[in-house]
């Protein structure tokens, strides 16, 4: 088991940033790819980045492309999302998830533990 717990959301204006965070407790955090997804109101989950076990290959999804960058700390068992010139339809519930898959995928499916989420605000 893994357990996952992100932190770091919050109410931020248009062109603001954010640090989102999220530990890892249980099994060896190195094993995992790690992804960041969000849900917005009404609308299904959808994928932000992912990064894979040793930070050498990172996947971004076009809505963050530019803007969002995800990072890992091994040696601190965390996984971070730093979200830069953030924009109204950023607003959503980000999760962070891990995956036990060799390759970095970017569908829900292929994650195996997942966090409650952190909610992110962006007013205009």
């Amino acid at each position: 088991q893994v357990q996952l717990v992100e932190s770091g959301g919050g109410l931020v204006q248009a062109g603001g940033s954010l640090r989102l965070s999220c530990a890892a407790s249980g099994r060896t955090f190195g094993n995992y790819v790690m992804g960041w997804f969000r849900q917005a109101p009404g609308k299904e989950r959808e994928f932000v980045q992912a990064i894979s076990w040793n930070g050498g290959t990172t996947y971004y999804a076009g809505s963050g492309k530019g803007r969002f960058t995800i990072s890992r700390d091994n040696a601190k068992s965390t996984v971070y999302l730093q979200m830069n010139s953030l924009k109204p339809e950023d607003t959503a519930v980000y999760y962070c998830a891990a995956s036990a898959a060799v390759v970095v995928g970017s569908r829900p499916e292929e994650y195996d533990y997942w966090g409650q989420g952190t909610k992110v605000t962006v007013s205009s």
